[in-house]
């Protein structure tokens, strides 16, 4: 029987090649030195991709392939898939949610925790020999502080519940109000924003979100608060949180996406009040193992004519 054809767009682990060029023939568009022809020989053979929610795909990609049927996204963010390719088309993509929420969530309580106990700083500051001189300083309390959190879907309440423990009153932005015990709902990002000591991004990106954490929303956080992004870069105006830095106009932000990644601003690296992570809120051995097998079982289903496991609408 011939194996179906899948595009991968970008490299997965290693462990995950093995199993997948087993059940297909796998197309590596990122090793093709010439992609044009690449598409040319194989497109209209491919019935399915295989990309990375940082990676996404492109209408000029998905156009030439006529046969597509689905794309299979190592992530959960599918914004950087082109939906008015797919949709007219009715391509199926599914995700990884679940898998991942408990990576990110924690990731996000570690940057909570390294910006405001100046953990890097702290690190720097024994290893360069200074302690024997003088003491670090004071640093800012979590405990106690009032946590926002900007989208309360899954990895949103798994914040919370993290916060909570941490004796953190929990504030929430969206666009419904949820049935979430012990949280309190806010219908405007600026009013939470000031309510809140931390605030924390974790909404999907897109058109509909970009630019959503603006200025106005560093104003009203103020001089005293945190600003943490788990989310993707696309929903800070990051001229805006640039500003906000070094004008002190916050105390710090802590963040794992940007704009431009991984070519990120130069003038992050020249602040003290950032704490800057690369993109890898998912990134343990035990998720990404996980995330791969749900790409792989999704393809299987897709495949054997039964619904995909983690559909995207």
């Amino acid at each position: 029987m011939t194996k179906p054809t899948v595009l991968m767009m970008g490299a997965y682990p290693d462990w995950d090649m093995p199993a997948l060029e087993a059940a297909y023939d796998i197309v590596k568009y990122w090793e093709a030195p010439d992609k044009s022809a690449l598409l040319k020989q194989y497109g209209s053979k491919v019935r399915a991709i295989a990309t990375r929610g940082d990676l996404g795909t492109d209408k000029s990609v998905i156009d030439q392939l006529p046969n597509l049927e689905m794309i299979g996204c190592f992530g959960v963010g599918t914004d950087g898939i082109d939906r008015t390719a797919t949709r007219p088309r009715g391509i199926k993509i599914a995700n990884t949610p679940d898998v991942l929420t408990e990576d990110v969530a924690d990731l996000a309580l570690a940057l909570m925790l390294a910006v405001a106990r100046q953990i890097p700083q702290g690190d720097v500051f024994t290893r360069q020999g200074l302690w024997a001189k003088n003491n670090l300083g004071l640093v800012t309390r979590m405990n106690g502080k009032r946590c926002g959190i900007v989208g309360l879907g899954r990895i949103g309440k798994a914040i919370a519940a993290r916060a909570e423990a941490f004796h953190m009153p929990v504030s929430y932005y969206g666009r419904n109000k949820q049935d979430a015990a012990g949280c309190k709902y806010f219908n405007s990002l600026t009013d939470l924003a000031r309510e809140s000591d931390f605030l924390v991004a974790i909404l999907p990106g897109g058109a509909d979100t970009a630019k959503m954490i603006n200025s106005d929303v560093f104003d009203a956080l103020g001089p005293d608060g945190f600003f943490v992004n788990v989310a993707r870069g696309t929903v800070v105006d990051e001229p805006a949180l640039l500003d906000a830095l070094e004008t002190k106009k916050i105390k710090g932000a802590a963040l794992d996406v940007y704009w431009n990644e991984p070519n990120i601003d130069p003038r992050f690296l020249t602040l003290d009040n950032v704490v800057l992570h690369p993109h890898n809120g998912s990134g343990t051995v035990e998720t990404r193992r996980a995330m791969g097998q749900l790409v792989r079982d999704n393809l299987a289903a897709h495949f054997s004519g039964r619904p995909l496991l983690t559909p995207v609408d």
